[in-house]
């Protein structure tokens, strides 16, 4: 039987282009991760789908997330923790001065835009290959 890893990214904007900045590095180094992921777990029987859920700009809370079969990243990664730290680009977006994005602390260090390296532990972690 086929097992299907299923990574849904959720963003404000209309396209990899119209997002926020932090956005637009997650969803980059998103697509990187699954480029070279893909033939390696197809090999192993895992298809990989990607979902690109574009949310409203009344919805920043949310945006710049990333959900492996449904399992957001910071429940997936011990220690991971999401954090509201203000963000230009989606004060671009929401026409609201004091915007703040979605960004996730680990180790001690915040990352406004979700680094390949977490994206590839959660996607272990997600096929509890980890």
């Amino acid at each position: 039987m086929k097992k299907e890893l299923i990574i849904e990214w959720k963003h404000v904007g209309e396209d990899l282009d119209t997002t926020c900045e932090r956005c637009h590095d997650t969803g980059t180094a998103l697509k990187a991760v699954i480029s070279e992921i893909t033939t390696i777990l197809e090999m192993e029987g895992v298809s990989v789908r990607l979902i690109e859920t574009v949310l409203p700009a009344t919805a920043v809370e949310e945006s710049n997330s990333l959900l492996f079969n449904g399992v957001p990243i910071e429940e997936l990664l011990e220690g991971v923790e999401v954090i509201s730290t203000p963000c230009a680009s989606c004060a671009c977006i929401t026409c609201e001065e004091d915007t703040e994005c979605r960004a996730l602390r680990y180790s001690g260090e915040d990352y406004e835009a979700i680094p390949p390296e977490l994206i590839g532990r959660a996607v272990a972690r997600a096929l509890e290959m980890e």
